[in-house]
């Protein structure tokens, strides 16, 4: 209802918050007191920053100490372990075979070198034996130089003309043996053919030029 009384607008103002400072224009109130404090916080911090000094020659000794004399030590360092571990594994590496093939389970000994040897010829004295590998051109090896060449069980196997055999070792007071042209020896070659035979040529069977050690009395006996 409509009563005739003019609008104020001042009351209108004052409802809104209006009034003797409290408008719009204000600036007080309690957040100035938080802006004040960051404000003073933030001078404190920049005049500590101030009053910091680096070391006399700092900044010098850095630009002059070149880049890979800064990074080298700590690169080292970080190698050197793996270096050293590399070198240590290939160490084990190289020996772990040789010492597995010492210590391995039924691992036979060495062998011993075997003897060194002289290279003899056969020869036989009648010319039509010489190009035949028949029984009845075949020589005979011994079994012991110090029994009759001819006695059936002194036989150790049989070589031909020509055969090249390897002589171990000679003995020089054998059974003097004589072939068909007369010629007579004492010396007993102890031999190896290639088939692996062992047994004893008598020297008139060879005509050896090469030196040939004396057997010793162990090698004296097959």
């Amino acid at each position: 209802m409509d009563t005739g009384r003019p609008h104020d607008d001042t009351d209108a103002g004052d409802a809104h918050g209006g009034g003797p400072g409290g408008g719009p224009g204000r600036t007080g109130g309690p957040g100035d007191g938080g802006t004040d404090a960051v404000a003073l916080l933030r001078e404190r911090l920049r005049r500590a920053d101030e009053a910091i000094e680096a070391p006399p020659g700092l900044w010098a000794r850095v630009r002059e100490t070149p880049p890979e004399r800064r990074t080298a030590p700590r690169a080292l360092r970080r190698r050197r372990p793996y270096a050293t571990a590399f070198v240590v594994a290939a160490a084990v590496a190289a020996v772990a075979p040789g010492v597995w093939w010492a210590v391995r389970p039924g691992a036979a000994p060495p062998r011993p070198a075997a003897p060194p040897t002289v290279p003899v010829a056969v020869y036989n004295t009648e010319p039509v034996c010489r190009g035949s590998h028949t029984l009845e051109c075949a020589l005979r090896l011994a079994k012991d130089p110090y029994r009759r060449y001819a006695d059936r069980d002194n036989a150790a196997g049989r070589v031909w003309h020509g055969d090249v055999l390897a002589a171990r070792c000679v003995v020089t007071d054998g059974v003097m043996v004589r072939d068909e042209q007369g010629l007579t020896s004492t010396r007993w070659y102890r031999v190896r053919a290639a088939r692996g035979v062992e047994g004893w040529l008598p020297g008139v069977r060879t005509r050896n030029t090469r030196e040939v050690p004396v057997c010793t009395a162990q090698e004296s006996k097959l």
